[in-house]
């Protein structure tokens, strides 16, 4: 049995870690991917999880798998495809450590995941099963990403989302839109950031958090607010938890995904449904969750960033 299965993209991140006198940059090549990172809190925080995706047959998707094996993270769903290359993404940092990215995907070996190449017994294994938006932003993925979606429902288990919008790998902002909404009407748990809240509805994100929850049928909402921290909500109330203070950051890559991992974990402890956490409850995962995310962006990347849990527990 696994606690959490999640499908979507695995690739490589190019990070920027130093510059010529012309500008050019030095870069460096790290695993990562929403789904990936997500996966790699939840494994480091005590759960078993599992991917279902694709990489292409080549250097970097054997780097990567050999990553999530090592990781102790299920890789028996990973399709290898020779005919696609690894999907790469390319980083650019500011000067505060927020990350904009370039992808080269056109296609990825992500986005060619196919319905049939969905392994549905790492279903049957879940109690969660977890998606993103970027495996819907194309076929064949977004019809493996929708059958797979189908089966977990049809099959009991808790539904995980997080819209986690890159603007650039859509064809149009409409086209985000109509998939980020069909992914939230299937979720229990969603986390979901302000800005994303702001492209959807232009509201704030308590008022988002509400409008989950009352007209999605979402049954917890995280709503995080970047280095301010996240907004936490269901049918028992809400509650507003600070990022902690004198955290240096210097990348800010797969941040919000840890956030989503590490919450998920603590969740997933409480052995509770999601609609029925305290709202002492649900602050004490978000606080976990908010530190574990602050202290990966101390390093840079996303898979390799994640702290050991007394790292964590040392400045709650």
């Amino acid at each position: 049995m696994k606690d959490v299965v999640a499908l979507g993209e695995l690739l490589i991140d190019f990070a920027p870690v130093s510059a010529d006198e012309a500008g050019y940059p030095t870069l460096k090549a790290q695993p990562g991917g929403a789904p990936g990172n997500f996966l790699a809190a939840l494994q480091k925080y005590g759960c078993t999880t599992a991917l279902i995706g694709k990489v292409g047959d080549d250097a970097f998707g054997h780097l990567l798998v050999d990553t999530l094996d090592t990781l102790g993270i299920g890789t028996a769903g990973v399709v290898k495809d020779p005919a696609v290359f690894t999907t790469l993404a390319f980083v650019t940092l500011d000067a505060t450590g927020n990350r904009s990215f370039s992808f080269a995907r056109k296609p990825g070996a992500d986005t060619c995941l196919r319905p049939e190449e969905v392994d549905t017994a790492l279903l049957d294994e879940g109690k969660v099963f977890h998606f993103g938006t970027l495996s819907l932003t194309g076929e064949p993925a977004r019809s493996a990403t929708r059958a797979a979606v189908a089966y977990a429902k049809e099959h009991g288990k808790l539904v995980s989302f997080d819209p986690n919008l890159r603007k650039p790998l859509w064809d149009s902002e409409e086209a985000a839109k109509e998939q980020i909404e069909w992914g939230l009407h299937q979720a229990d748990i969603v986390k979901i950031s302000d800005e994303e809240i702001e492209f959807l509805w232009g509201i704030s994100p308590e008022a988002g958090a509400q409008k989950l929850l009352t007209e999605y049928g979402v049954r917890l909402v995280y709503a995080t607010l970047g280095p301010k921290g996240c907004h936490v909500a269901n049918r028992n109330g809400s509650a507003q938890v600070a990022s902690p203070s004198g955290i240096h950051v210097v990348d800010t890559t797969g941040a919000g995904d840890i956030f989503g991992g590490s919450a998920m974990s603590q969740f997933l402890r409480l052995n509770k449904a999601p609609e029925d956490l305290t709202v002492a409850e649900m602050t004490a995962v978000t606080r976990f969750a908010c530190c574990a995310a602050s202290l990966s962006t101390q390093t840079h990347g996303g898979i390799t960033s994640v702290v050991p849990e007394e790292n964590v527990r040392a400045i709650l």
